[in-house]
């Protein structure tokens, strides 16, 4: 789940629209004061902006985590429930349904979650997770497992949007968003990947039960942090609350503010859920890239699956250890968020070379890290843990490969957001809207072929076939490093962009979308 570029995207087109639509009815009420209006969050101290962004970078972490947690308890809830796992890892279902609500989420609740504002969307959605957690801690069957984690994944998908907007709200130019979207990027990688080394902790010491115990205890005792230290930051709301406070002291009620269901339904959610699914089947640079960084993330949540049963296979090590034997992962990911810094550099750097649309950075610019990436991270890494799985081989060099693709996972999922937005401009939010949906799906549905795979194959073709199909992904984008203009001139939303950007002559039009990310 990783649409903070959506949420940013469509945080802006809320500000924009509500500055527009409000002009024409009460400015002087729903407008700022000035440029330096205190209540505006770009004007806010760098203390609370930046308490704040290190705010909801730790809960998208935190929150991400729910996602794999649980996934080394499954031989013990298979046992506990009755599930036979001799030939389908059914217990996987508990992530697959995870993956599933929170596309659903993003697709059908973030559309009507951005009119009520950052922080009262953030807060009720909170509470709704605890509350999702508490019968997973007591469930006396399997089906009650499944369908709360279906909740708790929408929730950490609203959770995690909110969090990714409060990026776009703080910070007004692209350079001083860098670091705060890198800071939610590594988050998000290292709280998905970081889940069984945490879940074997729990595990080992009090059973898996407790797994779901431990989290609602430190969201319940986190709650009045966020209670209190959660400002509202998304514009419109807080222009939308300076003038609710002011329509009452006047006694004036609005009665256009009140919106049916039916044009909810209408004019909100079916655009918003089609519009991703039109565009990724339309453009084949989309399709592309959503497929790429898609494999990509349900290759790390593959991963949750596939290193218990080679280092069970290859060492004897129990659930547990293996569990522990994925905090490679996070420290290639770690990696990967340093280096990424280099691919920011290159993209600046690149306007000096931009030809079509001097003074701004060429959108392809985005790849060159991704690429390098893609072929030695994540293709690298998944033949190092392919040809190291030997016996007489120790297992700190399988280990190896995880972190390199770790690493290359954070290159990969970044270029891609970041060259999507690039390329897309005005639709970005709907291209990554599709994006999103993908890395959902991907990570619902490709590690239920664990099991298998791995055990018709082995693991070193196994993981050899990955590798390919990795090496493939990852140079199919090299082609536009040659064709990037052509490709763009064929597409009608590509270039629609484009032409906006040459009618200024000034590079401006490629910044206007990224004020809010």
């Amino acid at each position: 789940m990783k649409p903070y570029r959506e949420e940013a995207l469509r945080s802006r087109e809320r500000i924009d629209l509500g500055h527009e639509c409000l002009s024409n009815s009460s400015s002087e009420t729903l407008a700022w004061k000035d440029e330096r209006d205190p209540e505006n969050p770009y004007n806010w101290t760098l203390i609370k902006k930046w308490a704040l962004t290190c705010l909801a970078a730790f809960t998208t972490y935190l929150t991400m985590m729910n996602g794999t947690i649980i996934t080394v308890a499954h031989f013990e809830i298979s046992e506990a429930f009755n599930i036979d796992e001799t030939t389908f890892l059914h217990s996987y279902w508990l992530v697959t349904t995870w993956a599933v609500g929170g596309a659903c989420a993003a697709l059908f609740i973030l559309p009507l979650a951005e009119d009520f504002g950052t922080r009262p969307v953030f807060l009720s959605t909170y509470l709704i997770l605890i509350c999702s957690l508490i019968p997973q801690a007591v469930a006396q069957n399997f089906a009650t497992l499944v369908v709360t984690r279906f909740f708790s994944g929408g929730c950490v998908a609203i959770l995690a949007n909110t969090a990714a907007g409060v990026m776009g709200n703080l910070w007004n130019t692209e350079w001083d968003r860098s670091v705060p979207v890198s800071l939610y990027i590594i988050g998000y990688m290292t709280g998905s990947s970081i889940g069984p080394v945490i879940g074997a902790a729990i595990y080992q010491a009090l059973g898996w039960r407790w797994i779901s115990y431990i989290q609602i205890i430190w969201f319940a005792v986190l709650f009045p942090i966020y209670y209190f230290f959660f400002y509202e930051s998304r514009g419109t709301a807080v222009l939308a609350r300076r003038a609710k406070i002011t329509r009452k002291a006047q006694n004036y009620t609005d009665i256009n503010e009140k919106i049916s269901l039916s044009s909810l339904i209408t004019e909100t959610i079916i655009p918003s859920a089609k519009r991703p699914v039109v565009l990724v089947f339309t453009e084949p640079v989309l399709f592309v890239s959503t497929i790429w960084s898609a494999f990509t993330v349900g290759t790390l949540f593959l991963f949750t699956q596939s290193v218990e049963q080679v280092f069970m296979d290859l060492y004897g090590w129990n659930a547990t250890q293996t569990g522990f034997v994925q905090a490679a992962i996070v420290i290639g990911e770690l990696i990967g968020w340093v280096l990424n810094f280099i691919s920011r550099t290159l993209y600046f750097q690149s306007a000096s070379r931009n030809k079509e649309v001097p003074g701004a950075p060429i959108p392809e610019s985005r790849l060159y890290m991704a690429v390098l990436g893609g072929v030695l991270g994540i293709s690298g890494g998944m033949f190092t843990y392919a040809w190291t799985s030997y016996e007489h081989i120790p297992w700190i060099a399988p280990s190896a490969g995880l972190g390199l693709v770790g690493a290359g996972s954070v290159l990969v999922v970044s270029g891609v957001s970041d060259y999507v937005v690039d390329a897309y401009s005005n639709y970005a939010g709907s291209a990554m809207g599709a994006v999103a949906t993908g890395e959902n799906i991907f990570s619902a549905f490709l590690p239920l072929a664990t099991m298998s795979m791995y055990g018709h194959l082995g693991p070193k073709w196994a993981s050899t076939v990955l590798a390919l199909i990795a090496l493939v992904l990852s140079l199919i984008p090299t082609l536009m490093f040659f064709w990037g203009k052509k490709v763009r001139d064929r597409s009608p939303f590509m270039n629609e962009m484009m032409n906006d950007a040459v009618k200024r002559n000034d590079g401006e039009a490629w910044y206007i979308v990224m004020k809010s990310i």
